[in-house]
């Protein structure tokens, strides 16, 4: 599968965690037989899930800011933790794109646009549509939608079922529309079918929604501007209206299951403020608020939050090159949040810039004592190791978080840099090849691999782990190929 899906995502049509990313992909699906049939097993979907998102990362522009990860990872999580799948880890990821919409694939991977982040008003909002892709998967809707694809390998499922959530649109990539086309047009022929069980999503979403804490009036809200949004667009709807078709007896029903809740007004938590500060900031077609009007608002008090357009102006001031003034009010902003990575982070990456990279280093160690498994320390305590030469240092933070998160293709570019930079040329294009693997591009891996090969002084056993790794890439290149 190349580049140019559409955009239209198929959200809760295609419901179909985590092994070591040494294992090739080459199990074929199981036999899911008939409507009585038994489920797929909780394996096999980790499996195919894994596929699913190499495919996403080959044809979307999956947001790499950690910060920003974390954040939508972590209030996911907390909505899967109030759900049936309590104890089983999900992977919540965004897609850098204005389109409003959000999506659920297999093995709970859950992304959502940038677009609809920037939409919504309040994080019971945001909260709701993570809430209602949840439930698409805990109910494990229209599973039947793989059968189609049952006699194929997980690589080729996987890209079959990208192409149907992501949408397949007339015109776009030759090769793509002629994959498969039997088998998408047999599981296609199943999504209206699918757009059933929005209504089930909406109910138990908003219990798990409730439960988790947040506004159960969230979603109703959010549908109503949503259904208004539609009627302003007329012919071109939001992508979000496309495949979350919402009517004004789906509006009601929502708020009728909302009502049953007590009134909740849970504020937002400042982590989603600070999100919203950076995605203005990043977009750049959005009109960033100037250093001047983030001075007078904070001088006249006229801000939603305090602390979020401090933060605002110290990442303005930063950009312009101001960078103690940043800094100073960074040192302000961790006096009353003393444990949020937002604030560390930033704080940690101007010391560094003003020239106190041992500071920053002993800034995000200390942190990690805190949050041991915290993504965005993680990655910015070993990109300024890196920086300092202590290389070492960088790839033991980095190889023990991959111990839980091992399919993180930002861990593995970090490695590499790590290695290289130390001289260890073999390990260097070993981390390199899982890279490119988690992005899609296999053929890059297969060619990282064979240059590790290569390496001078190579031991016997980092030699026989490299082709063993090389052989597996190359089975499932060859499936591919062959279609099956």
């Amino acid at each position: 599968m190349k580049k140019r899906l559409s955009h239209l995502l198929l959200s809760g049509t295609l419901l179909l965690g985590q092994a070591p990313p040494t294992l090739a992909l080459d199990t074929r699906l199981p036999d899911l037989g008939n409507s009585a049939g038994s489920l797929m097993t909780p394996k096999a979907e980790q499996a195919l899930g894994r596929a699913f998102m190499r495919n996403i990362r080959q044809n979307e522009a999956v947001l790499d800011d950690p910060l920003m990860n974390d954040y939508i990872q972590d209030l996911g999580q907390r909505l899967v933790e109030h759900s049936d799948a309590a104890g089983r880890r999900f992977h919540f990821f965004i897609i850098d794109s204005r389109e409003i919409n959000a999506f659920a694939g297999p093995g709970g991977y859950i992304g959502v646009y940038t677009g609809l982040i920037e939409t919504t008003r309040t994080e019971s909002e945001l909260a709701a549509v993570l809430a209602h892709e949840t439930a698409h998967v805990t109910q494990q809707h229209l599973l039947r939608a793989w059968e189609a694809a049952s006699n194929l390998s997980i690589p080729n499922a996987a890209v079959l079922i990208a192409a149907i959530a992501l949408g397949v649109v007339a015109g776009g990539d030759a090769g793509l529309a002629a994959a498969s086309a039997g088998q998408a047009a047999m599981i296609q022929e199943q999504i209206n079918f699918t757009r059933a069980n929005e209504q089930e999503a909406d109910r138990i979403g908003i219990d798990i929604l409730t439960r988790a804490g947040f506004d159960a009036n969230a979603m109703p809200a959010f549908f109503s501007r949503m259904a208004k949004a539609g009627r302003v667009y007329a012919s071109d709807l939001p992508e979000f209206l496309r495949t979350h078709p919402v009517t004004t007896n789906r509006i009601a029903d929502a708020l009728g299951r909302a009502t049953r809740y007590p009134y909740k007004s849970p504020g937002d938590d400042l982590r989603y403020q600070l999100l919203k500060v950076r995605l203005q900031l990043r977009d750049a077609q959005l009109p960033a608020t100037d250093i001047a009007t983030l001075r007078r608002q904070l001088a006249e008090g006229r801000y939603r939050n305090r602390l979020a357009t401090e933060y605002q102006l110290a990442l303005q001031l930063a950009r312009a090159g101001q960078l103690a003034e940043a800094d100073r009010i960074l040192a302000r902003l961790l006096k009353q949040r003393p444990q949020l990575a937002e604030f560390i982070v930033i704080k940690a990456d101007l010391e560094r810039r003003l020239g106190r990279g041992g500071q920053a280093l002993a800034r995000l160690e200390r942190a990690l004592r805190n949050h041991p498994g915290s993504r965005a320390l993680t990655l910015a305590y070993a990109d300024q190791a890196i920086r300092l030469h202590r290389f070492d240092q960088a790839r033991q933070r980095l190889e023990r978080l991959l111990e839980y998160i091992p399919d993180d293709p930002a861990l593995y570019d970090l490695l590499a840099r790590a290695a290289g930079e130390s001289g260890d040329h073999a390990a260097a294009h070993r981390f390199q090849a899982e890279q490119f693997y988690l992005n899609g591009n296999l053929d890059e891996a297969i060619l990282q691999l064979e240059l590790a090969l290569k390496t001078p002084s190579l031991s016997f056993y980092d030699s026989a782990r490299i082709d063993s790794r090389l052989g597996q890439l190359r089975k499932e290149r060859k499936q591919q190929k062959s279609g099956e």
